[in-house]
């Protein structure tokens, strides 16, 4: 079965200029890596998930943040590797500073014998459109270029 996840694109404009909010992956693997590895704050789902309704609980869970308010379909993307990702961007302002994400456990290092837990999200940012398509996922770089169409806005 193909694995899909769902997320959202949280926007803002601030001083007249759009940001979008990206997180960065938790865990030994992704700690020196940054241009290329933020992401929105999304998670995989199965058929029988409502697709909407997963990506406002990993936005709660990566984020602390309970998902509130109104949401444009952004189109679903393929990654790397053919995981599919639907998203839908809304308008919104939290404090990146007071993001609280889930934790994971993995053995680390590899082969230690010893597990280890690492929040999912280390770290949330917002970034003006410019640097941000720096920092996505370059396979997540429609979600960014469709929200400034569908909201008609220059960046």
């Amino acid at each position: 079965m193909q694995k899909q996840s769902a997320g959202i694109l949280l926007y803002r404009i601030k001083n007249k200029v759009l940001e979008v909010l990206l997180v960065h992956p938790g865990g030994p693997y992704w700690k020196n890596k940054d241009a290329g590895s933020w992401t929105i704050p999304k998670g995989e789902f199965t058929d029988q998930d409502d697709p909407l309704e997963e990506a406002k609980r990993e936005f709660r869970e990566e984020l602390g943040f309970k998902f509130e308010g109104s949401v444009i379909k952004l189109s679903p993307i393929k990654q790397k590797g053919g995981k599919m990702v639907y998203a839908w961007a809304s308008e919104g302002d939290i404090d990146p500073l007071k993001i609280k994400s889930n934790m994971f456990e993995i053995e680390w290092p590899p082969k230690s014998g010893k597990n280890q837990k690492f929040p999912e999200v280390d770290k949330a940012e917002w970034f003006e459109v410019k640097e941000a398509m720096q920092k996505i996922n370059q396979a997540q770089l429609p979600f960014i270029d469709e929200l400034i169409k569908k909201i008609n806005r220059e960046y």
